[in-house]
């Protein structure tokens, strides 16, 4: 997928700095980590290399890298404030963290990532960030949806794009979300949390493509969406939810009722999720999964509901 100098390069350059930390000899190669269209990530013994999506910019990526290097109690800090360019391509150096391991799933730290997210979003957001990302990619997914589905149709494309667009129009990128100053992380999901530098080291947030300010309930929504689709157990929800209260996290009231704050970043993500794994389904010529058709089914009933009207997606 990555053109091969990129990917050879990128490995090269992984080595390098992995051997200015620790110049020590090495026969073993770089791993490649992902190699997608938006990213190519490699990694070098404790080094990881990251070349950012084509078309990122350096007013976008330089004040994120720098909130996340001034946040080392929230975010894995850079290697380096800085970038390079490499065959057009932004690239940023990191350490490398243990991830959460997907084949333990009672072992997921919703408590953690939640009280994260409390701290990220009550801490002041510097002076010049731009606004998070999630609605964007959101409406990216639709996007690569209706591409995929343009010459093969799909009898599921028709319940996702309709609970799309009841979403309002902030939620779609099509206007300015009313939340200017809460710094949020953007695209928050297990993947995103890492343990460093020792395995059982503390979590920290990992990936500033989508950081910015905005609305700090869409970092919650995916989680209130997994719930609500029936894929997060109903004590994981509660795990993940309290935690965040309990740090103080203002996207939701401290007690009582959460979904009026939540419902619709929740149906956003829904509606994210369905449409990313049905145009993958659409290009792989497969049927859905029980979990890519239990996401489409809530898309299904989100749209014969408006935001406006329901009483909680959840409910």
């Amino acid at each position: 997928m990555t053109p091969h100098p990129l990917l050879t390069e990128l490995k090269l350059r992984a080595r390098r700095e992995a051997h200015l930390r620790q110049p020590t000899a090495c026969p073993c190669g770089a791993a490649t980590l992902a190699d997608r269209p938006d990213a190519t990530v490699v990694r070098h013994e404790d080094t990881v290399a990251k070349a950012h999506a084509p078309g990122t910019t350096p007013a976008d990526l330089t004040p994120r890298l720098t909130t996340a290097a001034h946040l080392p109690g929230i975010f894995l800090p850079p290697l380096h404030a800085t970038h390079v360019d490499l065959h057009g391509r932004l690239v940023t150096f990191w350490p490398y963290g243990e991830p959460v391991d997907p084949e333990d799933p009672d072992a997921a730290p919703w408590e953690q990532a939640a009280t994260l997210l409390a701290h990220l979003h009550r801490t002041p957001a510097p002076p010049g960030l731009p606004p998070m990302r999630g609605p964007v990619k959101a409406a990216l997914a639709v996007a690569r949806l209706l591409r995929a589905s343009r010459d093969r149709p799909h009898p599921a494309v028709v319940p996702v794009l309709r609970a799309w667009t009841t979403l309002p129009a902030w939620a779609r990128a099509e206007a300015p979300m009313s939340d200017t100053s809460t710094l949020c992380h953007g695209d928050l999901h297990l993947g995103q949390l890492v343990r460093h530098p020792t395995a059982d080291g503390p979590w920290r947030l990992i990936d500033v493509d989508d950081l910015g300010v905005g609305e700090p309930a869409w970092d919650l929504a995916r989680p209130a969406a997994w719930f609500a689709c029936g894929l997060l157990s109903p004590e994981d929800w509660s795990r993940f939810l309290g935690a965040y209260r309990a740090a103080g996290g203002p996207a939701v009231p401290a007690d009582g009722d959460p979904w009026p704050a939540l419902d619709v970043p929740a149906r956003a993500l829904t509606a994210q999720t369905a449409a990313r794994a049905l145009a993958k389904a659409i290009d792989a010529d497969r049927p859905l999964d029980d979990v890519e058709q239990a996401v489409v089914d809530a898309c299904d009933r989100m749209g014969a509901t408006p935001p406006e009207l329901a009483d909680g997606f959840a409910k």
